[in-house]
């Protein structure tokens, strides 16, 4: 029963491990992301609006479409937009 025990302890091992790789390797990714921003905000770009475009690109089109139209209503609801009646 004790190789049982074995068995599962270094199948247990190897996703700790396997997680622990991965979070280094996740690490690594952010760092580099990091220094694109920075090397961005170096050039003169608006690193807020560069996260909202990856942001934006990473959505579905409808879904982006029913939030912008959602955002614009209550905009306008607001009286934060310039309309054609104003």
């Amino acid at each position: 029963m004790s190789d049982v025990h074995g068995v599962a302890r270094d199948h247990l091992r190897a996703f700790v491990e396997r997680i622990e790789r991965l979070e280094e390797e996740k690490k690594t990714i952010a760092d580099d992301i990091k220094d694109v921003y920075a090397e961005a905000k170096a050039n003169g770009f608006d690193t807020k609006a560069l996260r909202k475009i990856v942001a934006i690109r990473k959505q579905d089109q409808n879904e982006r479409l029913e939030q912008e139209a959602v955002l614009d209503t209550y905009m306008a609801a607001l009286g934060m937009l310039n309309t054609p009646d104003e």
